[in-house]
């Protein structure tokens, strides 16, 4: 592979992983182009940006996920890269395979090993091939109810529809009994179609009080591969995560060496290239198997930074570039112990339902070991149309008792007005017993959490709080006045296409 420096780089994404990955490019002279949708015009990563371009309307399938447009905007900026970050095109296959076909380089896994990756069925035979435990399950999708209630028999209940072409939690459904099968495979296959295309589905095996841990691995052109140890994801609402750790809480040194044993295996069998995550399902007994890969940079990468020192952005350009790693797996190791929560517009207390509005207020954490990646500032708005995610909170700590003590003094600190978030439900997990004992499952949610335990402050006092928020951020921003010949700000610098 010939080496290529980038020189300028299109972010194919919004939020806080836009304005992540334009932190990483600034840092390494690369200047960065943003594209926007209407609803987006004045959001936080184009005001980051060196550039940006209007891709389309609000709905994400005439802006973001776009293709010819996305591709329009590299050509008129000039742009020799795009990073698709993660969600919208990060993970389709056809977008990579557009790139490459319009000469700019794209910063991710090849068409071909996304393609493979994404057919949840074509993955499993892959794996197997590969010598990688898989959860006992279907090798093909299934073709009707017939069929899938055989299979289901065979298995043995409880079982877990999933979409075929699926991911984050999509088209996913847990089966107990024979008499709820037909039901599930409905509400799945119309989930899977709306969401992917895709009505394919396959099944598996219900693994019981399951665990959801991931390996991060990085691999270039040159045969050189790496895993970055472990992620723990099992605290999730409606299978998405909403807490993460690393290292995960009960992996013995063995069961973490032959995990990431594995997952380089599983990585060099679709011919990997960049960074990747294979994710794993892991019983009481600490077996574990393959549940999927997701191809791209993962949400919460920012433990994984944290614990290791390595900077994931800065590998995978440098993967596109054409260069080799530039860690080996000898020299990388476990530093302390990393929590990240995420922060979404939602209320916990009814079902975390998106909760879109202005942020009347907003006062980040920061101190010793906190990381704050933000997508929107005091005054900006969440949007309706996107996920609703505000930011992500890491905390850093010597050992895990002392990574959970700065997390909550971090959300302590955390000011938001405007809208209801999901703070106070990252409060309840990191104070409660199972959480702190590190002996805790991805269901964690339905198993130990109520909405009246989270409290409720007096509805006039909350209306109270927002409006002397509303005020106090009303008179903050007109009293600011640019001074005169203050340079213009780049993100001025937009282009609509």
């Amino acid at each position: 592979m010939v080496s290529r420096r980038i020189s300028k780089l299109l972010i194919a994404n919004r939020g806080e992983i836009a304005v992540r990955i334009m932190r990483t490019c600034r840092e390494m002279g690369i200047r960065t182009v943003a594209v926007y949708s209407d609803a987006d015009r004045t959001a936080l990563h184009v005001r980051h940006a060196d550039e940006a371009y209007l891709i389309g309307l609000a709905p994400a399938r005439e802006s973001y996920l776009n293709i010819e447009n996305v591709l329009e905007a590299a050509r008129q900026s000039g742009a020799d890269a795009i990073h698709p970050g993660y969600g919208f095109l990060s993970e389709n296959a056809d977008f990579a395979l557009a790139c490459e076909k319009a000469g700019v380089t794209f910063i991710g896994p090849p068409a071909d090993t996304i393609r493979a990756m994404g057919d949840k069925t074509r993955a499993r035979r892959l794996m197997q091939a590969a010598g990688v435990p898989v959860v006992p399950g279907t090798d093909e999708a299934i073709g009707n109810f017939e069929e899938a209630a055989i299979l289901a028999n065979e298995i043995g209940y409880p079982v877990i529809v999933k979409a075929a072409a699926g991911g984050g939690g999509k088209g996913m459904r847990r089966v107990d009994r024979p008499d709820g099968l037909r039901r599930a495979l409905t509400l799945s296959q119309g989930e899977a179609q709306s969401a992917f295309g895709d009505r394919r589905l396959f099944i598996e095996k219900y693994i019981r009080q399951p665990r959801h841990v991931e390996i991060q691995v990085l691999f270039d052109a040159h045969a050189n591969g790496v895993h970055l140890f472990e992620r723990e994801c099992s605290v999730q609402r409606r299978h998405q995560k909403v807490i993460e750790e690393a290292p995960s809480s009960v992996l013995k040194p063995d069961v973490r060496a032959h995990m990431g044993e594995i997952a380089l295996r599983a990585a060099a069998a679709c011919a990997y290239r960049s960074a990747g995550t294979v994710e794993f399902l892991v019983d009481e007994d600490l077996r574990f198997y393959f549940m999927e890969m997701n191809t791209r940079l993962q949400v919460e990468h920012p433990v994984t930074e944290m614990i290791t020192g390595v900077d994931l952005v800065a590998e995978q350009i440098r993967v596109a570039e054409g260069r080799k790693l530039s860690v080996s797996q000898a020299e990388l190791s476990i530093s302390g112990h990393a929590v990240e929560c995420r922060i979404y517009a939602e209320d916990p207390a009814h079902g975390f339902l998106p909760d879109a509005g202005r942020l009347l207020r907003h006062r980040a954490p920061s101190g010793p070991c906190i990381r704050v990646d933000g997508g929107v500032e005091e005054w900006d708005e969440v949007p309706l149309h996107y996920d609703p995610m505000i930011s992500k909170v890491s905390a850093w700590g010597s050992t895990r008792d002392a990574a959970i003590a700065c997390m909550l003094r971090a959300l302590s600190e955390y000011t938001i007005a405007g809208v209801k978030t999901t703070i106070p439900f990252c409060r309840f997990v990191l104070e409660s017993a199972p959480f702190r004992s590190g002996q805790y499952s991805t269901h964690f949610v339905s198993d130990h959490f109520h909405p009246d335990d989270l409290g409720r402050l007096d509805p006039d006092v909350r209306r109270a709080a927002a409006i002397a928020a509303a005020l106090h951020s009303v008179s903050a921003r007109t009293s600011r006045i640019a001074p005169s010949g203050s340079r213009t700000s780049p993100w001025l610098q937009r282009k609509e296409l």
